[in-house]
């Protein structure tokens, strides 16, 4: 069972590494999105996290290269008043991408057992009755033509401060630092509670959870993009589909032709050998 506390939130990964295998990796999410569009499957990410984690950072590296006309990024925050009027997963339906398209929700239906739980905007069968129905609207949408996963990027409570702070003085980003931010921080744990009952009751086969360590955000971002290939190739492979790489095509061609250069050179010295030696037998 996935748990909070069983993150390594120590783990971190440099700069000079970090360059190297985001670049790396966003040209394979690009190649995936090709590859997701020519077979018309939906992907579905879903971003949840402690206030502050990294997911705005996280999605920005993940759509960085991608083609802007085949994805949706959607940010979800509180129902709007003409929302309330309809079933709460009414919003999310009318968000989801076409078949072969992109979506990604900063934040997510999972407001329901999370905020809305703990907030108190839900009541207490609403917010236990809501696994079910999270669990049957993720499989619906699994079972047909679309492919999701869901992120927890998780920081500690020393980690939020230190960027609540940052956010604070920094006049480009205190925008992003709410009342509600420092409200949230209080109830750490009871956030931190709710998330791993969530993990429990709604971590699928069909519809995964991945719980990132976010303390050091270079990490986090590389790990985000390698669990989206990792899960996009399983599912594909499970549809009987396989996606080509077409950086490691490249390298295999340009290998084979380096190849095939030697081989040739080769032949071509032994053949220059033995005419030669019949150069020679003449001579004498």
């Amino acid at each position: 069972m996935k748990k909070l506390k069983d993150l390594d939130l120590s783990i971190e990964l440099d700069k000079k590494m970090y360059k190297k295998k985001i670049k790396m990796l966003q040209y394979e999410i690009l190649n995936a999105q090709q590859f997701l569009f020519n077979n018309k499957i939906g992907l579905i990410i879903a971003f949840e996290g402690m206030d502050a984690a990294g997911k705005g950072g996280a999605i920005k590296r993940l759509t960085e290269r991608v083609d802007p006309r085949g994805l949706l990024v959607t940010p979800i925050s509180a129902p709007q008043p003409h929302e309330k009027r309809y079933h709460y997963m009414h919003r999310f339906w009318r968000k989801l991408p076409q078949h072969g398209q992109i979506a990604i929700f900063d934040r997510s239906w999972y407001g329901r057992v999370l905020v809305e739980r703990i907030e108190g905007f839900a009541t207490e069968e609403e917010w236990k009755r809501a696994y079910g129905e999270i669990n049957d609207f993720e499989k619906q949408l699994t079972d047909e033509d679309y492919i999701m996963i869901k992120f927890w990027i998780h920081i500690d409570e020393d980690e939020q401060l230190k960027r609540f702070n940052e956010r604070a003085h920094d006049p480009y980003k205190a925008w992003k630092l709410t009342d509600e931010d420092w409200r949230n921080r209080e109830k750490f744990s009871l956030y931190s509670e709710a998330a791993d009952e969530m993990f429990a009751k709604t971590d699928t086969e069909n519809a995964p959870w991945c719980l990132i360590p976010g303390n050091n955000k270079l990490y986090a971002r590389v790990q985000v993009l390698k669990e989206v290939m990792a899960h996009i190739e399983k599912e594909v492979a499970r549809r009987g589909l396989h996606i080509t790489n077409v950086l490691e095509r490249q390298q295999e061609e340009i290998e084979a032709a380096e190849h095939e250069e030697v081989a040739t050179t080769g032949e071509a010295v032994v053949a220059q050998v033995k005419k030669n030696k019949v150069k020679k037998k003449k001579s004498k």
